[in-house]
Order: C-alpha cells, then structure tokens, then sequence
C-alpha cells in the first residue's frame, strides 16, 4: 500500500478509475439543466490541468474535489484563493 500521496484519492489502494467517474457523470443529478456544455466542460479541464493543485489529474489539492465531476456542474467554481480558474454558470 502506497502513502506517499498527499491524498487518499490518488493513492494505489484507491484510485478513482474513468469508469467510476463515468458512472458518476451518466447520473441524473447531471442532466442538462445543471451541467455546463461540453465545450465548456473541456475548457474547465484544460484549465485544470494546468493548475499544480491538480494532483493525478482528478482530484483537486485546494478542495479534495474530483475534477472531473465538479467541473461539469454549472455551479460550481474553482476553489483557489483569489477568484479560482473558472467560475460557476448561472
């Protein structure tokens, strides 16, 4: 078992896998009404990606957050000090 990793997300023993985050992403929770468009969405994670806080390139350093996921919802927001790298959509 790896604890080398700052977070338990990203360690070997739990990896969050694409097909988990898949299963996420298909629930109704994100219908249209409360994700951003897919356009938007790969924005959101270009600009993640360049970010140090994003550790493995799925979970979130300054909030503990799966990227992947929260980037999709409208309300949401980057949660870095200072305005963040995106901001939610009303």
């Amino acid at each position: 078992m790896s604890t080398s990793s700052a977070c338990k997300g990203c360690r070997e023993d739990y990896k969050v896998t694409e097909v988990q985050i898949a299963r996420i992403l298909s629930s109704s929770m994100f219908n249209p009404e409360n994700s951003v468009s897919e356009e938007v969405y790969a924005e959101r994670l270009t600009l993640c990606g360049t970010c140090p806080k994003l550790q493995e390139g799925v979970t979130c350093l300054a909030c503990g957050c799966i990227i992947p996921v929260v980037a999709k919802l409208k309300e949401r927001g980057c949660p870095l000090p200072g305005g963040g790298l995106w901001g939610p959509l009303n």
